[in-house]
């Protein structure tokens, strides 16, 4: 017995222009900030040196965009509300976009949910306003104007009352639209920004002048924080038509969440799977775990090798050549980082000396009481025998020994602990964590070693058969002659098989069926994998662990002084091989101030 109901032909019916506008709007706008992403990319694209952006109740209530552009003559007012209408593009060519829009999508979405203003005048021309709401279009009528747009969007989503469940509190909806306006403002240095909430403002960059790595230094510092500036490694490098610009922070800089991470391709801010992915991949070995990067990256490109036209929030980007750009970020990032060689985070310093602060019951003593000359004779007692202890502290000093003048980690004065390195420079002390600096110079050591003479192979006596789709064999078998530098030989077996021959020789045991599947779960995420780089540097770094100084080993003037000379010499030096530092630095005046000196 059939219990369905009887089949009715479909009626195809042509979507009245309101509700096309509608659904458009729910893959542009998903929220304000996505709003004033629009807004003010349009500002840009016209332009503008200066953008006020206001809003009220996190951008539900109102939010205004004003911008010093070329702004527009009347008769285009019509246009910038019809869909599909662009002064941006022409057409003819849908990669060549050298433009932030070119849909022309954003303002008659933004007009179908909301009630939109514009107020625009174009240098030399008449001001003139246009208004829509809910997608019923007033006609254009004069207005006073300076010159530029003036853009205002009251009562999102008043048209879709659904969509409003779905938005955040207000001060979760202010902070998405500051990080917006921050994200924008440091890929513009040269024009200036604020932003108000409910009358207050919270956010400033003002134009910066200079050439443009100097501006966008200063606007990151501004928009960023010093600290990432002070402790952030400059990027510059530039392979078969892409360039690379932007800084990269310090591995003890690190964060507990991506929330540092900015990366913009031609001035795009974007959120792409391959760039993240090999900006981790940059940072492998010298991360702890659940640490991540801050870093503030720049590509720049032919907009012929890049497609930014892929989803209508222009948020991910797709590259001719994926690999170039991802081997152009990642060699970069670890030239970079090596070059620091033993530099540590600022902020590791300044962590410490903030352990070192009294205890406000301490300083509250210290201020109120004020002891006589009388009573500090008698506290010190200078007749009462010394005091002694059950057993030798474990701290000695040593006697000067020679140390370079130029040398950045000073000279080694004493050992406490039998780990911990004292050592005095021109402007401060300098503590080291003996072991964990000499572990990361055994571990560079032997990475070093690996290198010149490649990864030791050990050929299976049986191959391993692993049976995969055809999709997947064919993704693995592409990468053959990485995972073969790797010390991993494959082969094509017959239908979607691969045979394993020969396994890296440090890697005793090993799940071949597991560690394929992730490479190949790597691949199809971003096209890449370091899964395998990534146990062989496990293995070196615990070899390096086990051949390093053991806390508790007391060490010469001569041995001290030459681990911190090594230090001064080695790549990565400032971070062991599980991210942490491996050195502090206190300076002299911070020291005194401890003291009140």
């Amino acid at each position: 017995m059939n219990t369905h109901a009887p089949h009715i032909r479909p009626v195809i019916r042509q979507l009245d222009e309101a509700t096309a506008n509608r659904i458009a709007a729910g893959e542009v706008v998903e929220r304000p900030a996505s709003a004033v992403k629009e807004l003010v990319e349009n500002a840009l694209d016209a332009g503008a040196r200066r953008i006020d952006i206001a809003i009220e109740d996190g951008g539900k209530r109102l939010i205004r965009v004003c911008d010093d552009g070329c702004g527009m003559m009347p008769d285009d007012l019509p246009l910038a509300l019809s869909r599909h209408a662009t002064s941006k593009i022409d057409g003819t060519d849908l990669l060549a976009i050298r433009s932030f829009g070119f849909r022309g999508e954003a303002l008659p979405s933004l007009g179908a949910v909301g009630r939109l203003t514009i107020t625009s005048r174009a240098r030399g021309g008449e001001g003139a306003m246009i208004a829509v709401a809910g997608g019923k279009v007033t006609p254009v009528r004069p207005s006073a104007a300076n010159p530029g747009t003036v853009v205002e969007l009251r009562d999102l989503f008043f048209a879709t009352p659904a969509r409003l469940k779905f938005l955040r509190g207000d001060r979760a909806e202010t902070m998405a639209v500051a990080e917006c306006v921050r994200r924008l403002a440091m890929a513009e240095p040269f024009v200036g920004f604020t932003l108000s909430a409910d009358g207050k403002e919270i956010f400033r960059a003002d134009a910066e002048q200079g050439e443009l790595f100097d501006a966008l230094q200063i606007r990151l510092s501004r928009v960023m924080g010093r600290d990432f500036i002070d402790n952030a490694i400059p990027m510059d490098a530039e392979r078969d038509g892409l360039r690379l610009s932007g800084f990269a922070a310090l591995p003890t800089y690190s964060r507990g969440a991506a929330v540092a991470q900015h990366l913009y391709v031609n001035g795009r801010a974007v959120r792409d799977k391959l760039l993240t992915g090999a900006l981790r991949a940059g940072y492998m070995d010298v991360l702890a775990q659940g640490r991540h990067p801050a870093a503030v990256l720049y590509l720049a490109c032919d907009p012929q090798l890049v497609d930014v036209n892929v989803h209508p929030a222009k948020a991910e980007v797709r590259f001719r050549d994926p690999q170039g750009a991802r081997g152009l970020l990642v060699s970069a990032l670890r030239h970079g980082l090596a070059g620091a060689g033993h530099r540590a985070s600022t902020t590791v310093g300044d962590a410490t000396l903030a352990a070192f602060r009294t205890e406000p019951a301490a300083r509250a003593y210290q201020m109120d009481y004020r002891p006589s000359a009388t009573a500090i004779r008698a506290s010190l007692d200078l007749q009462a025998p010394a005091m002694g202890f059950a057993e030798a502290p474990s701290a000695r000093a040593e006697d000067p020994v020679a140390v370079p003048a130029e040398a950045p980690l000073g000279a080694a004065r004493a050992q406490i602990h039998e780990n911990y390195i004292i050592a005095q420079t021109d402007d401060g002390l300098v503590i080291v964590d003996a072991h964990a600096a000499h572990e990361r110079l055994v571990y560079e050591r032997l990475k070093a070693q690996a290198a010149a003479t490649g990864i030791a192979r050990q050929a299976l006596l049986i191959p391993e058969i692993l049976d995969l789709s055809d999709a997947d064999a064919a993704r693995i078998l592409a990468v053959a002659e990485d995972l073969a530098d790797l010390g991993l030989v494959i082969e094509p077996f017959g239908g979607g098989a691969i045979a394993v021959r020969e396994t890296p020789a440090m890697l005793a045991k090993l799940d071949l069926s597991a560690l394929i599947r992730d490479i190949l779960d790597d691949l199809a995420d971003q096209g890449a994998s370091d899964r395998l780089r990534g146990r062989l540097d496990a293995v070196l770094s615990s070899m390096a662990c086990h051949g390093s100084v053991r806390s508790g080993r007391r060490m010469t003037a001569e041995e001290m002084n030459a681990l911190l000379r090594d230090m001064e010499r080695t790549p990565k030096s400032g971070q062991c091989n599980h991210g942490r530092p491996t050195w502090v630095k206190l300076r002299l005046a911070d020291i005194e101030r401890l003291f009140g000196r």
